[in-house]
């Protein structure tokens, strides 16, 4: 991978994916948020919320990366859920607290929740 674009993906930040609808097979583009902790690529949102990008990712995990802003590159992705509760405690902790900012003491009263009811995808470039 150029060495240009991996310091852009081992930064995290903002993105838009296009997936392939679940029921539709119609290719979707949406800006989303990733996350980048010790070799890996996540993407997560806010618990209780039905996703769409979720759904698709589920059905075809095959989709592609945009980097935009300051480098623009076209990535082949793909994507797994991450189910495993020990994991998912483990990564979510991690954006809750380096990511998003939150104190300790918060991220730990609110990550039960997460764990239950957030999505949590870990996905590869090509």
């Amino acid at each position: 991978m150029d060495t240009a674009i991996k310091s852009a993906l081992d930064r995290g930040g903002v993105i838009d994916i296009t997936t392939v609808g679940a029921k539709s097979g119609t290719h979707r583009r949406i800006e989303i948020v990733f996350h980048h902790f010790d070799g890996s690529y996540y993407i997560t949102g806010k618990p209780g919320i039905k996703r769409d990008w979720l759904a698709n990712l589920n059905a075809n995990p095959g989709f592609t990366v945009h980097l935009k802003g300051a480098l623009t590159a076209d990535l082949s992705a793909s994507a797994a859920a991450i189910v495993d509760e020990e994991e998912r405690a483990k990564v979510l902790y991690r954006i809750l607290t380096e990511s998003w900012g939150n104190e300790p003491a918060k991220a730990d009263h609110i990550l039960p929740r997460w764990v239950n009811d957030a999505p949590l995808v870990e996905f590869t470039v090509a």
